[in-house]
């Protein structure tokens, strides 16, 4: 697979044995020579030219906020900005140049380190985009360990009137549990879907931790990468894990990455109609039952 699209699958950010599960030495090798590929710290490759975000900052006098901060934390995303996000004390003027600006009051320590909060930077990516988007942010902020769920409730709680309601949905929503992106957005399909009620990381007896589960329609939902499928002993895993599942009386969904997030609609169809099958072949047994 070309680095680029590994890194896109994998949030924008990954390790040296991340890459390496979907790509090659070789191809990652080429692709951080040629600048399609960053490397701004030991082990950790990324999409974004940090430095130029840092560049931007510098020439607007303003702070890396929203999707470029969580960049620079790390933090895997559903899509990398189309310019830098830039916030500016409310007294400054409006810069020239293609940013994605915003205004707000900004501590010392932001001002000196050139970067919001982490806590900051999930509710403002919160209150500004959309939950898919920001619900990516929120987990990857979890999963980091540095803030927990009971800082961004109560950031979101304080944060302004406008947009309060979705920093407080995505704080409420947010989880560790997830590991990606691409399971978060998997997710966040599955949520609109009635009838349904599944939880991240469920463990099933005999097939282990799977995506995500409803335990009382009996269906398992798998977002698929090529990172632990495409050598012979993944096969074989997948086989035994599916077969068990399918032993247990468990429908297993999966759904690619390329399904998910360019696909949500079809992925959304494809869900319902588990959903009302399984719905319908519950009130059948439930019916013979009687």
């Amino acid at each position: 697979m070309d680095p680029v699209v590994a890194l896109r699958e994998l949030g924008g950010v990954g390790t040296f044995r991340e890459l390496l599960g979907l790509t090659t030495r070789a191809q990652l090798l080429v692709a951080v020579d040629s600048g399609v590929i960053h490397k701004p710290r030991h082990n950790r490759y990324c999409l974004a030219d940090l430095e130029g975000t840092m560049r931007a900052v510098a020439r607007t006098g303003g702070t890396a906020s929203h999707l470029s901060a969580a960049q620079e934390f790390g933090w895997k995303l559903k899509h990398e900005p189309l310019r830098p996000c830039i916030t500016m004390p409310r007294s400054a003027r409006k810069p020239s140049g293609s940013y994605e600006l915003h205004w707000a009051d900004l501590s010392e320590r932001e001002l000196r380190r050139n970067v919001t909060s982490r806590t900051r930077t999930v509710i403002d990516c919160a209150r500004a985009y959309d939950f898919d988007v920001a619900l990516c942010v929120a987990d990857s902020a979890l999963r980091e360990g540095i803030v927990d769920r009971d800082d961004l409730i109560i950031a979101a709680a304080r944060s302004p009137r406008t947009g309060r309601a979705k920093a407080l949905r995505v704080a409420h929503a947010a989880t560790p549990l997830r590991a990606n992106p691409f399971e978060t957005c998997l997710h966040v399909i599955a949520m609109t879907v009635p009838g349904l009620d599944v939880v991240p990381q469920g463990h099933v007896p005999g097939v282990g931790f799977v995506d995500l589960l409803d335990r009382v329609l009996g269906i398992v939902f798998e977002a698929e990468s090529f990172e632990h499928h495409w050598t012979k002993a993944g096969l074989q895993r997948d086989v035994d894990r599916y077969t068990t599942a399918a032993r247990l009386g468990l429908v297993v969904v999966r759904f690619s990455w390329v399904d998910v997030m360019f696909r949500p609609d079809e992925v959304r169809a494809a869900i319902e109609d588990v959903v009302r099958w399984r719905t319908m072949q519950a009130v059948g047994r439930h019916g013979l039952a009687a």
